[in-house]
């Protein structure tokens, strides 16, 4: 599969959100490719590796959570954001749990979504260049690579401010990302967390 370091997917129905989106990237310097199904954009995106992915979650056939799950979205090279109304927080929320990098709410300012983009590709290439400093642990093979940053911030002390600045993404995906770990790993509070990680085990 070829990769494009500058390549934006923007996935959805509405015409107007797609001309809109493709304005503000083309403008910028991105190229960008748009479409208005998934089974479309999921063709292109196993034979061409964009740099990110913006999704609407709510289209017909397809949802965006569907996309996701058939993407492997953990799994997938480049960031996945998600576009979600207000209304939709907890669609959103659910989005991350299946591996979107982040979500977007509508209504969108252009320059926020800009920055945030490149934001999250810049975060992405600064993970495929270093391998996460986290050994193993008990539990730690149920993590994502995504969860795995996001613990390796939390152990170093760093607040869901911190660590979402970091790792290119919301103070609230990075609560969403805790619960998760902590769920995974049977931790009961933050210190229970640490615990896990530097020594092995748990309280009792």
């Amino acid at each position: 599969m070829t990769s494009t370091s500058n390549l934006i997917y923007i996935v959805d129905d509405d015409p107007a959100v797609r001309d809109a989106l493709s304005i503000i990237f083309d403008m910028e310097d991105f190229a960008v490719e748009s479409f208005d199904n998934g089974d479309a954009f999921l063709n292109a995106a196993t034979q061409k590796e964009p740099a990110c992915v913006i999704l609407d979650v709510h289209m017909p056939g397809r949802s965006g959570i569907d996309i996701l799950k058939s993407l492997n979205a953990d799994e997938y090279a480049a960031p996945i954001f998600i576009i979600s109304g207000q209304g939709d927080i907890p669609m959103a929320v659910n989005s991350i749990k299946q591996g979107a990098f982040d979500f977007i709410e509508k209504p969108f300012d252009a320059d926020t979504v800009v920055q945030r983009v490149r934001e999250a590709i810049e975060a992405t290439e600064r993970r495929k260049e270093v391998q996460s400093g986290l050994g193993a642990f008990p539990g730690h093979e149920t993590l994502t690579p995504r969860e795995r940053e996001v613990l390796e911030q939390i152990t170093g002390g760093a607040s869901n401010k911190e660590a979402g600045r970091t790792l290119g993404i919301s103070p609230r995906t990075i609560e969403v990302h805790r619960a998760r770990i902590m769920e995974k790993l049977g931790a009961r509070n933050a210190a229970d967390l640490v615990r896990i990680v530097l020594t092995g085990e748990k309280s009792d």
